[in-house]
């Protein structure tokens, strides 16, 4: 199998395991840069180039799109997917779980537990956005964040309205959450592979910090999921329509509560934290779609071969029409 991994860094820890386990397997890879991928467009037709070379033979690309390239990275990887490669993260679910805001508003349709949620734009509706939301804490967080950027925990009523006035000034799209105090600053990253759940770790904030995130100073450990964790983590996943992701929880009084899904979750932190071998599974996975993606196509080509076949007649089927009417008579 030819398997491409869209990354701007083949050293980083996540891409060079995915790299590491393809090759264990005796599988070809490569890794592009989505932003030295160039495509040309035609009806019915569709190319792409890297650095002077055609790129039309691969098997199954893995993303690994960041957040400040979102919208050319999921240009290329829709090319490839018009060429007929297979990707676990399509282009359409890697930007839905890119916007929180449109993430959360899915998952609420589908009835998935959510820490509570509003969002408005105009400043005069701020006070009563807020009575809607309730008492503070509140969390206030950009909507397209990443790795804990952009998020912020406002112990106060003044504070809620300062940190929103200041966000405004700049632009910038953001939702308010209730702040769920029982978690004490630990969530749970479960990760998804082809509808299952293969290892998943308790985040805990470092001193004087809500911030779980590994990258802000947080700590990991193994953890077992609960039933209930379980099924809410794998409905997300198949809500948001990716084949792999980074599903986060808290763990509340009113059972698991879904704050994220990631449609690039990094390999490093659960991998350390559990012993689980994250990107061989993820190669597994495309190894059975793949192959189970040929076996359709090869059906489907053996069952258009049988409609078009004509049976052969036979130079006796005529004469034998003719003795027969002839004996009847």
């Amino acid at each position: 199998m030819k398997i491409a991994i869209l990354s701007r860094n083949s050293r980083l820890y996540s891409t060079h395991r995915l790299v590491e386990a393809a090759r264990e397997r005796h599988h070809s890879v490569r890794v592009l840069d989505p932003l030295r991928c160039y495509m040309r467009i035609d009806a019915g037709r569709f190319e792409m180039h890297y650095k002077g070379r055609d790129l039309s033979r691969f098997d199954a690309v893995i993303p690994r799109i960041g957040a400040s390239i979102t919208r050319y990275g999921t240009a290329v990887l829709r090319q490839f997917e018009m060429m007929g490669v297979f990707t676990p993260n399509k282009s359409d679910p890697v930007l839905r779980a890119r916007d929180k805001l449109r993430c959360l508003q899915m998952l609420a349709q589908q009835g998935l537990g959510l820490p509570s949620t509003v969002f408005g734009d105009n400043p005069d509706d701020t006070t009563d956005l807020l009575a809607m939301l309730g008492k503070p804490p509140h969390v206030i967080k950009l909507v397209e964040g990443a790795q804990g950027q952009g998020v912020v925990l406002a112990e106060k009523i003044t504070g809620s309205r300062s940190v929103i006035e200041a966000f405004r000034g700049l632009y910038a799209n953001f939702l308010v959450q209730e702040y769920i105090a029982e978690s004490k600053g630990a969530d749970v990253r479960c990760f998804v592979v082809g509808g299952k759940v293969i290892a998943s770790m308790r985040r805990q904030a470092k001193a004087g910090e809500f911030r779980s995130n590994l990258h802000r100073g947080g700590s990991a450990e193994a953890t077992t999921l609960s039933e209930a964790e379980s099924d809410a983590a794998i409905r997300a996943a198949a809500v948001m329509g990716l084949g792999i992701a980074g599903v986060d929880l808290l763990r509340s009084k009113r059972g698991p509560l879904v704050l994220e899904v990631n449609s690039s979750p990094g390999l490093e932190g659960i991998e350390h934290a559990t012993g689980v071998d994250v990107a061989g599974a993820i190669i597994g996975y495309l190894e059975r779609r793949v192959h189970q993606d040929e076996m359709r196509a090869q059906r489907r080509r053996a069952a258009s071969a049988g409609k078009t076949a004509k049976p052969k007649k036979t130079a006796q089927a005529k004469p034998a029409k003719r003795r027969a009417r002839l004996t009847s008579i």
